[in-house]
């Protein structure tokens, strides 16, 4: 093995044993229930799970891809597989951005991976069981790199530069790209906001002459949810309440501006580690801030690409900051009442992720800048020779650098290297937020499902929807924890379950989509007949014994019902007759499937030749409007 391919392994193995670090507890047996985050033995292929039920279909095409492959692979190790490969590649995204962008060595290598893996983001986004939304962060570097990549190819086609190597890798190197771009959309777009992070960066890096094909490219891989959207419900305007329930949030000593820039600030106050309730969150803050501020020159002198990230960086803190005023947020009243699909951007700090590729690029940059000013202050001590090293001058302004080895690099005798400032970033970045550690904290660990929920599957052998009781969205079981849980109900049973999709956050009751789930529950907490529930479309109702909520008299509606299974935990009933309604349609079936198998195979397809055709610049950026300096 070359010594670039020790080095491409050190990092590579580096990322994973921070990703184990976070993990760690869920590598036993067990399924994911943790608030939004919900792994079940089976999915089932229903209406909702293709966007096309009474639902919003917010998890398209993710619920559609665990319902095909649970009954082969356990859903719960699905999971927990997408987790851990998005928690890798994430970091291994941004050590390779920063090995491309600014030649980092090793150790600066190390650092932006560490920042990506290891910040607040992710700590909060774990916590509020967004794991699915980690696979669009992760992808935001390779959608970088993949747009980068491309522009490159068409900017030196059009300029008519590197004649010579255009004829041996141009198109083999705009092949290569336009696959790592559709691989890196499709990978974003296991759910509809990941989809619009890697969008705008994408677009914003792929140049003018490939703008509009990868605007194309990008609607192409969007296919499930904007079907979806288009067949279901999520054309619907949302609850304009919901814009300040999930406004971004200032968190002790930081403010919301503050909270935001590192990269913190989820509305949720209970989804957030320890650490951030302390000083600590001001401490890492000013620490995270410091070491961007240290790169922030470099990764601008490297030209088109460091700009469009920093200014990326800039615009994702400061619109979230901006829309937790009051002005903000009357913006985004009007916005999810008069667009359709604004929905998605009631949750501001979810963008945020888009600092991520810029943050990564300047504590990789920090690392050479804070070993340069090391080696000047030394050389201005008394009695110390001065001994300029390979790396000291800076390079002539439009003259591309030196290709430079991904290892610290030779230096005259006496000089610092660049390994103290990245064990030293790497310590910083870690210490005031180590409880991420261990599924931040412990409070990320595996459930098992008592047997009665199976039971209960078996036993659902006919039409009908399911109502389920006791009322609301979210439940708290002796087996899930003290934190509250989404009802796994809609995920592991065969048929579609009815959901209002109302939520309480902040002290704000947020409606949902579900007007009918709603009628069913009043109906429930009411103690209608029956007969009633089976013209609202229900055919079963499930009862949670469980978990505490509001049953209302609807023992007078389960009285002229059918039982079919009970037992300590669960309890079962059949609704004679029901109703078919809110039923998708074979053609709707048949498209939003058709939809489901394009974004499959981009997917898979974008993968495949991507990785047959590796970018074979390996970190050369000829077309770099100023080339950027060697991160030592």
């Amino acid at each position: 093995m070359t010594s670039s391919g020790r080095a491409r392994a050190l990092v590579a193995g580096y990322c994973a044993l921070l990703t184990m670090l976070i993990v760690g507890p869920l590598a036993g047996s067990g399924y994911l229930l943790l608030r939004d985050a919900v792994s079940t033995p089976r999915s089932f292929l229903t209406d909702s799970a293709l966007g096309v039920g009474a639902a919003a279909p917010r998890a398209v095409p993710q619920d559609a891809l665990l319902a095909v492959l649970s009954p082969v692979i356990d859903g719960g190790i699905l999971g927990k597989a997408i987790l851990i490969v998005a928690l890798w590649s994430a970091g291994y995204g941004a050590a390779v951005l920063a090995r491309r962008f600014v030649s980092a060595s090793t150790g600066a290598q190390l650092v932006a991976a560490t920042l990506a893996l290891w910040n607040p983001y992710v700590a909060e986004r774990l916590l509020q069981g967004h794991w699915s939304l980690l696979a669009g962060y992760a992808a935001l570097p390779w959608t970088a790199l993949a747009a980068a990549r491309i522009r490159t190819a068409t900017s030196r086609t059009e300029s008519g530069e590197g004649a010579a190597t255009e004829r041996r890798f141009g198109s083999a190197a705009s092949f290569g790209g336009w696959a790592a771009l559709t691989a890196s959309f499709a990978a974003a777009g296991l759910t509809p906001t990941g989809s619009l992070l890697a969008a705008v960066i994408g677009l914003a890096l792929v140049g003018r002459r490939a703008f509009v094909p990868a605007v194309a490219l990008w609607i192409v891989t969007c296919a499930p949810w904007l079907t979806a959207t288009a067949l279901g419900s999520g054309a619907e305007p949302s609850d304009p309440a919901g814009v300040s329930a999930f406004a971004a949030r200032a968190e002790p000593w930081l403010g919301t501006f503050g909270s935001l820039a590192g990269l913190g600030g989820i509305w949720n106050g209970e989804a957030v580690p320890a650490s951030r309730t302390t000083p600590l969150a001001l401490i890492g803050t000013l620490i995270l801030l410091g070491i961007v501020a240290c790169g922030v020159r470099a990764v601008w002198a490297i030209g088109r690409d460091g700009r469009a990230l920093l200014v990326i960086a800039a615009v994702a803190i400061v619109l979230p900051a901006l829309g937790a005023t009051s002005a903000g947020l009357a913006a985004g009243e009007w916005l999810v009442v008069h667009v359709p699909g604004a929905g998605l951007l009631r949750d501001t700090q979810k963008y945020v992720a888009l600092a991520m590729p810029a943050y990564a690029l300047c504590a990789a940059a920090a690392c050479r800048t804070v070993t340069v000013a090391a080696r000047r202050i030394l050389a201005a001590s008394p009695g110390t020779p001065a001994s300029p090293g390979p790396h000291s001058p800076p390079h002539a302004a439009g003259q591309p650098p030196a290709e430079a080895p991904v290892t610290t690099g030779n230096r005259a005798p006496g000089q610092i290297g660049s390994r103290p400032a990245a064990i030293l970033f790497i310590f910083l970045l870690t210490l005031p937020l180590a409880d991420l550690a261990w599924g931040v904290g412990g409070a990320m660990r595996p459930v098992h499902y008592p047997a009665g929920w199976q039971q209960v599957v078996d036993h659902i052998d006919a039409p009908g929807d399911v109502a389920v009781l006791p009322a609301g969205m979210f439940r708290r079981f002796p087996y899930s924890g003290t934190a509250p849980v989404l009802d796994p109900a809609p995920r592991i049973l065969p048929n579609d379950v009815l959901q209002t999709g109302e939520l309480r956050v902040r002290g704000y009751a947020v409606n949902g989509e579900g007007n009918r789930a709603r009628t069913v529950e009043r109906a429930l907490l009411e103690g209608a007949p029956s007969t009633e529930l089976a013209a609202l479309g229900v055919g079963w109702v499930l009862i949670e014994r469980t978990t505490p909520g509001p049953v209302g008299a609807s023992e007078k509606t389960l009285a002229t019902a059918e039982l079919k299974y009970q037992d300590e935990d669960l309890a079962l009933y059949r609704v004679n007759s029901p109703a078919l309604l809110d039923t998708a349609t074979p053609a709707q079936r048949r498209i939003s499937s058709a939809a489901h198998l394009l974004w499959a195979a981009l997917l898979l397809g974008g993968l495949i030749a991507a990785a047959l055709s590796p970018d074979r610049t390996r970190g050369r950026r000829a077309d770099r409007e100023a080339a950027g300096p060697r991160v030592d």
